[in-house]
């Protein structure tokens, strides 16, 4: 059971206590970005004080922010810390005088030497060895919000629900196995699949649909915000469109039953994988804080889809890339 911040974290947080930080800029590109999109929602749910932007590494640099200074924290990740676009942005954020915190999984990379502070976290799909979600990038991202609100009831609560976060994936593991199996059977030809969701799914969807749909199995795909879904997308909605649908338990949750509930309506049942919070077990996790851990619980079971839709296609390796870490001039 979680009781504290991680020694790291509270480190970084210390170590900017005396700034006067107004503003937070989450900056990152691609898996990297998607967990911004769940901490923007935290924040914005949590303080009254803070105001933060999500950005891509290289657009925070081409765009930079006039309110990028001294009394502004940027938090960047990247899971090798190798990501040239997400080290530039740290190098432009400390040349413009703002604090940085670097999230990676390699404290000798490059984005840990461009930072002021460093903070790991683990991922499990990248070593096969399994860890404790709590230490995803999703919960050390929490934990760097929870303690720079510095509200001691919110910390408190979103700890203990951490703590109890593994067990929940475990039990939706189970939960999802004979639907993932059935759905990977009907998208084995698809040549597009789309992601729905909002609030604080939107980035699981948003990571879905680009890196593991596109970058890793090749398949065509969009992740479409649960409101933007009824200006405009809803229009390729026929028997034949293919869905990935998250129903999450935070203050948005309308939205992505309104978009499942178009999609029963006028789309193929059998072509709309939904994954709905209120399914799952969530026992041990505060119910104030549900609603921000669904997203790891929805992308970390929706790993074993990825998995049983990739045996459908034939494609042996999800690792395989043909251009990513292949080329280097673009």
């Amino acid at each position: 059971m979680k009781t504290e911040i991680n020694p790291d974290i509270r480190a970084a947080l210390d170590a900017i206590a005396d700034r006067p930080v107004s503003h937070v800029f989450l900056v990152a590109c691609g898996g990297s970005l998607s967990i911004m999109h769940a901490g923007k929602y935290f924040i914005d749910r949590h303080s009254d004080v803070l105001t933060s932007d999500i950005y891509n590494g290289d657009e925070f640099v081409a765009r930079d922010p006039r309110k990028l200074g001294p009394d502004t924290l940027v938090i960047l990740c990247s899971q090798t810390g190798t990501t040239k676009e997400t080290v530039r942005a740290a190098a432009h954020a400390r040349a413009r005088g703002a604090a940085t915190i670097g999230m990676t999984l390699d404290a000798g990379s490059p984005l840990a030497k461009a930072v002021d502070h460093v903070v790991a976290y683990q991922a499990s799909y990248t070593t096969g060895i399994p860890i404790d979600a709590a230490d995803s990038n999703y919960g050390v991202l929490y934990m760097i919000l929870a303690g720079l609100i510095g509200n001691r009831e919110v910390t408190t609560k979103l700890l203990s629900s951490l703590g109890n976060l593994q067990p929940a994936i475990d039990k939706a593991h189970v939960q999802y196995a004979s639907r993932f199996a059935q759905f990977a059977e009907r998208f084995r030809d698809k040549p597009v699949i789309y992601t729905v969701a909002s609030g604080a799914n939107y980035g699981a969807a948003y990571s879905f649909a680009i890196c593991v749909f596109m970058e890793m199995l090749w398949i065509n795909s969009q992740a479409i915000h649960a409101d933007e879904f009824f200006h405009g997308p809803f229009e390729v909605v026929d028997s034949e469109a293919s869905f990935v649908c998250m129903i999450g338990l935070d203050e948005t949750r309308r939205l992505e039953e309104r978009a499942r509930d178009f999609l029963y309506r006028f789309g193929d049942k059998n072509q709309v994988l939904v994954v709905d919070a209120r399914e799952l077990d969530l026992a041990g996790i505060d119910e104030a804080f549900r609603g921000y851990l669904v997203p790891l619980i929805f992308f970390d079971a929706l790993w074993k889809f990825a998995y049983r839709l990739a045996e459908q296609r034939g494609k042996v390796m999800l690792e395989d890339r043909r251009y990513m870490k292949k080329i280097s001039d673009y």
